[in-house]
């Protein structure tokens, strides 16, 4: 089965279900990776540098013997990197044995020391998180649209930016970005900023829909009732996981009335409103509930 697939506001066509490769060890996702592509029928992956498996991702995609150019691929600039975006690519092209990426994205809107005590998460001598407190999120950005322009990517785009850190840019860029990719679930609607992306040309992307690790939503009443008619972006390295994700995603998307929607768009306003994935950055993101 082939998912079903959005247009990007650069023209190019992004598959709807990807196979997430966050938390998969290194000795586990090159099997899942290469039986997403050859037996389940993924044509989108995505991965980052901070996930620490791209080489694992890079070896995946190689065995399974499917062609670079029908596979999309999704990478992320890390943090230490905002100063030197280029060599953050360079890196991740090598550790993945390709020579472009179709869509690079700005992992989070927070430019961390590059000469700090670790490549990683570098902090200060206080334990918090040693951030470049003086880089402005659009420098970053302009680099990210130089490699648009070298070929080197196809596309751009963010993770984990408010409306507030989309201004930043929209204010000043060339090129808009074409995705944000944001924790989003019933617990985690973000329904006004989903609105303001739309609104600019800027497509959702969402991770972590079943609450990360463990699929803790899954367990809730509203959700678990409607738990076979709901999108599911959710990653996996078993086998029997990875082919229901794909073929559930669409043919539950296309089962959800108005009023599944309007019971699952109301469970965080119910009083369920949380976010599993929340890092001690010291610094305000411009989220409400952050």
């Amino acid at each position: 089965m082939v998912a079903p697939s959005y247009k990007l506001n650069c023209g190019l066509e992004i598959p709807a279900v990807a196979l997430g490769t966050w938390q998969s060890k290194p000795e586990e996702v090159v099997s899942a990776v290469e039986y997403a592509l050859k037996d389940a029928g993924y044509r989108h992956i995505d991965c980052a540098w901070a996930y620490s498996n791209e080489k694992q991702v890079g070896e995946g995609v190689a065995k399974s013997g499917i062609p670079r150019s029908e596979i999309f691929v999704t990478s992320k600039v890390w943090g230490t990197y905002h100063t030197r975006v280029e060599d953050g690519l360079n890196e991740t092209l090598s550790n993945l044995g390709f020579d472009y990426l179709d869509l690079y994205l700005v992992h989070w809107p927070i430019a961390l020391n590059p000469k700090g005590n670790n490549n990683f998460i570098p902090t200060r001598p206080d334990g918090s998180r040693d951030i470049l407190d003086d880089w402005k999120f659009i420098d970053t950005w302009k680099q990210m649209e130089a490699l648009v322009k070298k070929g080197k990517v196809k596309a751009i785009g963010v993770s984990n930016c408010s409306q507030m850190n989309l201004e930043k840019i929209l204010s000043e860029c060339e090129i808009v970005p074409a995705v944000n990719q944001l924790e989003l679930h019933v617990y985690n609607p973000q329904h006004k900023l989903i609105e303001f992306c739309k609104s600019k040309g800027i497509l959702p992307q969402a991770y972590s829909p079943l609450g990360s690790t463990g699929s803790p939503i899954i367990k809730d009443d509203t959700v678990d009732i409607l738990a076979k008619g709901w999108v599911l972006l959710a990653k996996s390295i078993t086998p029997s996981r990875i082919t229901a994700n794909l073929k559930g995603a669409p043919e539950g998307a296309a089962t959800l009335t108005a009023e599944d929607i309007a019971k699952l768009d109301g469970v965080a306003a119910g009083g369920k409103q949380h976010r599993f994935v929340k890092p001690p950055w010291p610094v305000d993101l411009g989220f409400d509930d952050w």
